[in-house]
């Protein structure tokens, strides 16, 4: 008998493991697996059975939705990266103004920027749990998506911000770089500025799609020397270079999802041209012809970087081999129907190899969609809901070091053959 539980918007949710994972410590001073513990958290996806399939749910995204109303000063930070130079835009949350700010035509709508009066005193030595939040391709802290999640963890007393891209949400390069999958060295910079300046505040992080595949590699890279508490990847795409593929193999794929995506990276071009083109290696007659994303990577990612081809770009930024270097508790959340981040690109078995990490799939919603009747996306309750439960049960002053002893069998004591989830071949320090 066919499966027909989609009539009644009823979702099937999966998870993926390792066989012994992590022990966690609970204020109530149990102890569970990491696994139980998300399982309890995750709530029951329910979607809208009008939108049965993932490229309806994605479609959807492009109706407009005014969403949820996160108003936000902005901070223009100076990279202190010797490579990457050039400056970045982090937008923090703050309360609704007590009266209407004028529109400021060069930032996002509610957004506004610090002072240096108020960026100086914004240190803080309260307690108060913190998120850092990295958006999708082309997108910023205006997006609908991303404010979905920051609107109920704000409004339960959570301060919140917004690592922006370079060139994203109406901010400026002064390089002749965009941002990449791979450049983790802006969030590396913000978090070190908030553990120095908020030393009491638990750090949190949430990447969407593009953002996802940043903050993996980050949490990666970092290791046991990660300062966050825990992290959560939503539409991950994985393995860049299976989805460029998958999304290229149908009309479908070409020509709405990757072409839409390479419309959105040319309108970054539009934008920034005058900064871009002061790389030598850019050929702007090329950039002119581009219609589809692997095409804008391949005259303008991959050069101004260094890479040979687009190809290459997308096997040395992907973030499945990370997965296998994450000392914290980081959940993974894919829909298996998403036309962007395909499911052949999910890293199942690489989830079944760390005990520090949980991936949680659901059959049905689409890519930053998994949108419920009444236009509620599912991922923003279940995001929330999580860690909501990881702050306020878990006892993180018991989880100092090691989580398990077995975590001997992730780092095995051999010195040789060497497992290097980042023997990267673009070598850049951190």
């Amino acid at each position: 008998m066919p499966d027909i539980s989609w009539l009644a918007g009823h979702a099937k949710t999966s998870f993926t493991h390792h066989g012994s994972a992590i022990i966690l410590s609970t204020k109530s001073g149990s102890k569970q697996s990491f696994s139980d513990f998300i399982k309890r958290a995750m709530p029951p996806c329910r979607l809208n059975p009008l939108l049965f399939n993932g490229h309806l749910q994605t479609m959807w995204t492009a109706v407009k939705d005014a969403g949820p109303p996160i108003h936000y000063k902005r901070k223009i930070f100076q990279s202190t990266h010797e490579v990457y130079p050039g400056q970045f835009a982090v937008d923090f949350v703050i309360p609704p103004p007590s009266s209407p700010e004028p529109k400021d035509d060069d930032l996002p709508e509610r957004t506004s920027y610090f002072t240096d009066a108020e960026f100086d005193g914004i240190g803080s030595n309260d307690s108060k749990p913190m998120l850092v939040c990295l958006h999708g391709l082309t997108g910023g802290s205006h997006e609908v998506y991303l404010r979905e999640v920051v609107a109920p963890m704000t409004a339960a007393g959570w301060e919140a911000c917004v690592v922006n891209g370079r060139g994203c949400a109406q901010s400026k390069i002064t390089s002749s770089q965009l941002f990449n999958s791979r450049a983790t060295w802006d969030i590396r910079q913000l978090i070190s500025y908030l553990t120095s300046n908020f030393p009491n505040r638990p750090l949190y992080a949430v990447g969407f799609s593009l953002g996802a595949n940043i903050l993996t590699n980050y949490v990666g890279e970092q290791g046991s020397q990660c300062v966050l508490k825990t992290a959560v990847a939503c539409s991950n795409p994985w393995n860049l270079e299976v989805c460029h593929h998958a999304l290229m193999r149908t009309a479908l794929g070409r020509e709405v999802y990757s072409k839409a995506m390479g419309r959105n990276m040319m309108g970054l071009f539009e934008q920034h041209k005058e900064q871009i083109l002061k790389n030598p290696k850019i050929d702007e007659k090329r950039v002119r012809t581009c219609k589809y994303l692997h095409e804008f990577d391949r005259v303008i990612q991959a050069p101004t970087w260094g890479y040979p081809t687009e190809g290459a770009y997308y096997r040395d930024s992907q973030s499945v081999d990370a997965l296998t270097a994450i000392r914290i508790p980081f959940l993974g959340i894919n829909a298996e129907d998403d036309p962007i981040s395909f499911i052949e690109a999910i890293p199942y078995e690489e989830f079944k190899q760390n005990p520090y990490i949980v991936l949680c799939t659901t059959n049905w919603g689409g890519h930053l969609s998994w949108f419920g009747l009444g236009g509620k996306r599912w991922f923003a309750t279940a995001i929330s809901a999580f860690l909501t439960k990881v702050h306020n049960d878990i006892d993180f002053e018991a989880l100092d070091g090691r989580y398990t002893e077995a975590d001997s069998e992730v780092e095995l004591a051999n010195k040789y053959p060497i497992w290097d989830p980042f023997h990267r071949r673009l070598t850049i320090p951190l």
